[in-house]
């Protein structure tokens, strides 16, 4: 099946909001690309769901402008702007049927009947709930729930889709299962969708881009890839999965856990090479995580696949590391990363 696709891009142009002397959303200036799945990805108070929030009109601007489809928005009610919104709650009209929830933002917009019959039909289709579609939200799954939440938030076509946590609520298993669902929901409705988490797995799985934002502040922006294998700051490589920070002739890189080599003293050959003292060892089943102790840096973690090396290393044995010259990426420290990236 296949759905309209949106047209629609947004743009923020130097978006400032304070409350008082406290500056959540910090002059930032943003091109989102129409049918894009774009997140923000932040640590709590970082600006994300502000920006969020200025954007679906529920907060006002301090400073600067929005525009959708190439029309400035700043001035428009909520209710004008045609956003479907999904929330981390679901907000489901617990006396009504699923097929009434989706239906419902399609009623109060007066479409007629038969429009709506049928655009319930394909929601239900989409979210893959067409026998679900008489039970009421306290017979249905958290996520069956949130596809429902879902269904409805994309039943009147609307020009942006937002999404505030919206899998905060479900367990690990779970989490993982409905993110592919709506990347597949994503990828055959065209809408943009803007999505708002602290989850990094979350961002890296869905997103096309992602935003990092730190402080208000907008740290990077880029594709997964991008992002993870060339971030541009200690905090950005440091939020976005882990990194070691390692000093070398006056300049700082991230090394990625990963991509270390780790031998018995001695043993150890590549490019780079540092000795010290495994501190700790743990089985995370697909990986073995060793911390080693280097004298003269922070504890250095390394991450290598546990079939290979289970039982090859023992607390308080002497290890080599060694990396490649590509592994490692040059980043800037500015006045907050430093703090920032050690606590991220």
């Amino acid at each position: 099946m296949t759905l309209e696709s949106s047209s629609t891009s947004v743009v923020f142009q130097n978006v400032t909001k304070r409350y008082g002397n406290l500056t959540a959303v910090d002059d930032v200036s943003l091109d989102i690309r129409a049918g894009e799945f774009l997140t923000l990805l932040g640590p709590s108070g970082s600006g994300k769901t502000t920006l969020l929030m200025m954007l679906a009109g529920f907060q006002d601007i301090t400073q600067g402008e929005i525009f959708v489809g190439g029309a400035s928005i700043t001035a428009t009610p909520p209710e004008k702007r045609d956003f479907g919104m999904v929330f981390q709650g679901y907000a489901l009209f617990p006396h009504m049927t699923v097929q009434k929830n989706i239906a419902y933002p399609l009623e109060i917009r007066r479409r007629p009947r038969t429009e709506i019959e049928a655009r319930v039909t394909q929601m239900l289709d989409l979210v893959q709930l067409k026998d679900f579609a008489d039970r009421y939200p306290h017979q249905l799954s958290g996520g069956q729930q949130q596809r429902v939440a879902l269904a409805r938030a994309l039943s009147f076509s609307p020009r942006v889709l937002l999404l505030d946590e919206p899998l905060g609520a479900l367990d690990r298993k779970l989490r993982a299962d409905v993110q592919e669902q709506l990347k597949e929901i994503h990828n055959r409705v065209g809408t943009t969708f803007i999505y708002v988490t602290h989850d990094q797995e979350e961002a890296l799985t869905m997103s096309d881009r992602i935003v990092i934002m730190n402080r208000g502040k907008v740290v990077q922006v880029g594709s997964p890839v991008e992002l993870y294998e060339k971030p541009r700051s200690a905090f950005a490589a440091s939020f976005l999965g882990k990194s070691n920070f390692i000093r070398s002739n006056g300049k700082l890189f991230a090394l990625r856990p990963e991509k270390i080599e780790a031998f018995p003293a001695g043993s150890g050959q590549g490019e780079n090479r540092l000795t010290g003292t495994a501190r700790g060892i743990t089985y995370m089943g697909a990986t073995l995580k060793l911390l080693v102790d280097v004298p003269g840096h922070p504890m250095i973690e390394v991450h290598i696949p546990a079939w290979r090396k289970t039982g090859q290393f023992s607390e308080s044995q002497s290890i080599d590391l060694c990396w490649s010259h590509e592994a490692q990426v040059e980043v800037d420290i500015g006045d907050t990363d430093e703090a920032d990236a050690r606590s991220a």
